[in-house]
C-alpha cells in the first residue's frame, strides 16, 4: 500500500502526479535516435549505389563491427554470402528498383569472425520531393531462431519421408508373403491372377491361391478380409494357411470354409472381431465331358463370373452364404459347375464392383455388379491372361476411384484344335 501524507496524497513518489509528469517526460526522451540505434532490429541506410551511410548499433552488434568499419567503406552486398550476393545483384536489386520496396527475403550475412547470420531483409526506397530516389532503407530481422525451426523440420521432413520409403518396402515384401509366388500348373487348365495395390501405404487384405490337392484335384480360393494394415495382415496370413492345411485334411469346400470359420470365430471372438468374405472351389477333371467339374462354396462373397465359349455370360448364384468368422456355425453355401472347353470362370474381390465411377448410370457412382456383368458378356468368350488384362485396364481407367484393394483370379479350360475348327 503507498503511504499518504496528512492531506490525503499519496507519499510514494512513483504514485504522484508530478512523478507521473516526470517518468513520461523521461520516456519522452527517449530519442529516435536510441530507438533507432538500439531497436529490437537492425537497421541499415545505403546510398543508391549500396555503400553503407548509416547502420545501428544493433546490427554492428549482431555482426560484430565496429561503425567505422562499414559506414562508407562497405556495400551492403559486401556483407552477404557468395551465393546471397548472387542472389542480390541478380534478384534483390533489380525487382526494389522497379517496385521501390521488397520484402521479407531470406538472405544470410557474413559476420566480422567469418560465421554467418541468418536474417529476414525488407528494403525501400527513399525518394525526395521531385520524385528522384535518395538512398535504400533497410530493416533486417535475426532469424537464427527461425532457420533452426526450419532446419529441424526439415530433418524431420527427411526421416518421415525415409520411414515412409522404409514402410513401403514393409508392406511390399508383407503383401507378397500373403500372396503365393506362382499359381500351380494344372494340366488341361489355363489360369491368371491379379492384384491390384489401392493403396501401397497399407497392406491389404485380400487373397488368392491354386494349389494341388490328392492326386487329379486342385483347390482354388479367393478371399477379401476386413480392414487393412498389419491387423488385417495377421488374418489373411491365418486364414490362407488355414484354408491349404483344412482342404488337405478334407477337401469338401463347405467343410473347408467351415473350418476356416471356427478358426477365426474363435480367434477373434473379443473387443475386435475379425472377418473375411471367402470363395472356395474344388477342381477335377472331367474324363466323360472335358473340362473341368468345379464345385464351389461362398461365405459371404461376391458370385463368381462365368463367361461361356458360347459367348454368354453370368453369375454363379451361392444364396445364403454367410460372412466367415462372424458367427459360430455359419452357413456356407455350394453350388457345382462344369467348366466346359473355352468357358472362363472370373473370381475377384469387392474392391472391383465398389470402385467410383463417373460412367453414366452408375449406382451411386460405383461401377457395381450390373456393370461387371455387362463387361463379362462382352468379352465372352475369353482367355484367362485375355480376361485378366482386359479387368487390369478396367481399373486402369477408374483411376483414384478404386479405393479398396482388388485381387482377381480367372480360371480357363482352352479347346483344342479340333475343337476351334468346329
Amino acid at each position: 500500500m503507498s503511504k499518504t501524507d496528512g492531506t490525503g496524497n499519496s507519499s510514494d513518489p512513483f504514485q504522484s502526479p508530478a512523478s507521473h509528469d516526470a517518468r513520461f517526460s523521461e520516456l519522452l526522451e527517449d530519442t529516435a535516435e536510441d530507438l533507432y540505434e538500439h531497436a529490437p532490429c537492425g537497421y541499415l541506410s545505403t546510398l543508391l549505389d549500396g555503400r553503407i551511410a548509416k547502420i545501428n548499433t544493433t546490427l554492428l552488434d549482431w555482426l560484430g563491427y565496429e561503425r567505422g568499419d562499414l559506414v562508407g567503406r562497405k556495400n551492403f552486398s559486401d556483407l552477404l554470402t557468395v551465393g546471397g550476393r548472387l542472389y542480390h545483384e541478380t534478384h534483390f536489386a533489380p525487382l526494389l528498383r522497379m517496385q521501390g520496396e521488397i520484402s521479407g527475403i531470406a538472405l544470410e550475412l557474413k559476420t566480422a569472425n567469418g560465421s554467418r547470420l541468418p536474417v529476414m531483409v525488407t528494403s525501400t526506397v527513399k525518394t525526395g520531393s521531385d520524385g528522384q530516389p535518395l538512398l535504400i532503407r533497410t530493416t533486417i530481422f535475426d532469424a537464427r531462431d527461425r532457420r533452426a525451426y526450419e532446419t529441424e523440420l526439415l530433418r524431420a521432413r527427411k526421416e518421415a519421408d525415409r520411414e515412409r520409403d522404409r514402410l513401403k518396402v514393409l508392406n511390399t515384401t508383407l503383401q507378397k508373403t500373403l500372396l503365393p509366388p506362382a499359381l500351380a500348373n494344372v494340366p488341361g487348365l489355363d489360369v491368371a491372377a491379379h492384384y491390384h495395390v489401392a493403396s501401397i501405404d497399407q497392406v491389404g487384405g485380400d487373397f488368392y491361391d491354386l494349389f494341388p490337392l490328392a492326386a487329379g484335384t486342385w483347390g482354388l480360393f479367393l478371399g477379401d478380409v476386413c480392414g487393412k494394415g498389419a491387423k488385417a495382415a495377421a488374418v489373411t496370413s491365418l486364414a490362407r494357411y488355414t484354408l491349404r492345411a483344412a482342404a488337405v485334411y478334407n477337401p469338401d469346400p463347405a467343410e473347408v470354409l467351415a473350418n476356416l470359420n471356427t478358426v477365426l470365430n474363435h480367434e477373434y471372438n473379443g473387443t475386435d472381431p475379425r472377418f473375411c468374405t471367402v470363395i472356395f472351389g474344388l477342381l477335377t477333371p472331367d474324363a466323360q465331358q472335358g473340362g473341368f467339374r468345379i464345385t464351389l462354396a461362398s461365405g459371404g462373397h461376391p458370385p463368381a463370373l462365368l463367361m461361356r465359349a458360347d459367348g454368354s455370360a453370368d453369375y454363379l448364384p451361392t444364396p445364403g452364404g454367410q460372412l466367415i468368422g462372424v458367427l459360430p456355425d455359419a452357413h456356407i453355401a455350394t453350388t457345382t459347375l462344369h467348366l466346359a472347353p473355352g468357358d472362363t470362370l472370373l473370381l475377384h474381390t469387392d474392391g472391383l464392383t465398389e470402385a467410383q465411377t463417373t460412367a453414366a448410370g452408375a449406382p451411386d457412382g460405383r461401377y457395381g455388379d450390373d456393370a461387371l456383368l455387362d463387361f463379362g458378356r462382352d468379352l465372352a468368350p475369353s482367355t484367362a491372361s485375355r480376361t485378366i488384362g482386359a479387368v487390369r485396364d478396367l481399373l486402369d481407367t477408374f483411376g483414384t476411384g478404386v479405393d479398396d484393394d482388388t485381387a482377381i483370379l480367372a480360371v480357363h479350360v482352352p479347346r483344342t484344335l479340333s475343337e476351334e475348327q468346329q
